[in-house]
């Protein structure tokens, strides 16, 4: 580079540019990010052992998403809080010890409080300690935010997954055994849809969830307003 000259990228019309300042990230988008945007089932399409397994009864989705909540915002929470004393070598070790911690208590929480329930949920209670939801967000999150940020992402990504286990619990409940919480809606001579409590009814019921979803950010982005090109285009082909 020619001595006393300046690179163009640093310059417009002779003034030095500055560099943008990165727009502080409000609480409110923390918290809401995982709720819609970022959900963690429909949008990012995790947790999918859980999500297809329990929800052939809102019973079973409500008490599942309520212990994955908590050790989600445990786990996220107390990561954050240690992440600078935590050396690289073992740092995955680490965050998985702390998950299984906080899943030991919800199990033998749930145990404790709902006796029926945890026996209908059997081993995917303890599964939640692999769960990519809770150690994706400790890895991306947690361990690189504070720990207020933190606590809001995991919140926001915690009542995500109970909205959409909800919802499928909801559909598959009401469809397959025509009951909601137990109770009938239809009366005995409803003919349940057996299907949507086996297996094959949380695969479709996922399914039509997120072509539902899919159907939705894909209107959305089409209605957004489009980018307005240059008013002075060069011409092609012109000699000087």
């Amino acid at each position: 580079m020619t001595h006393g000259a300046v690179e163009p990228a640093s310059m417009t019309h002779g003034a030095p540019v500055a560099p943008r300042a990165r727009r502080p990230v409000a609480p409110r988008e923390d918290l809401l990010r995982g709720v819609w945007k970022e959900n963690p089932v429909l949008v990012q399409v995790l947790g999918m052992c859980p999500t297809l397994a329990v929800t052939n009864s809102v019973a079973n989705s409500i008490a599942m998403g309520l212990a994955t909540l908590f050790v989600l915002v445990g786990s996220c929470v107390l990561v954050s809080g240690i992440r600078r004393w935590v050396p690289d070598q073992v740092r995955i070790a680490t965050f998985v010890l702390i998950i299984a911690t906080f899943v030991t208590v919800a199990d033998m929480t749930l145990e404790a409080v709902a006796p029926a329930i945890h026996k209908s949920l059997g081993a995917f209670v303890p599964l939640i300690v692999v769960n990519c939801i809770i150690l994706a967000r400790a890895e991306a999150f947690a361990s690189r935010q504070s720990v207020g940020r933190s606590a809001l992402d995991a919140l926001g990504m915690g009542f995500g997954f109970i909205l959409t286990l909800l919802l499928m619990g909801t559909i598959r409940e009401i469809l397959g055994s025509g009951t909601l919480l137990g109770r009938s809606l239809f009366g005995p001579s409803y003919e349940p849809w057996v299907i949507m409590v086996l297996p094959p009814g949380g695969f479709l019921t996922l399914g039509a969830l997120l072509l539902v979803v899919g159907w939705w950010r894909q209107r959305k982005a089409g209605r957004a307003v489009p980018v307005n090109e240059p008013a002075c285009a060069p011409t092609v082909g012109k000699v000087a």
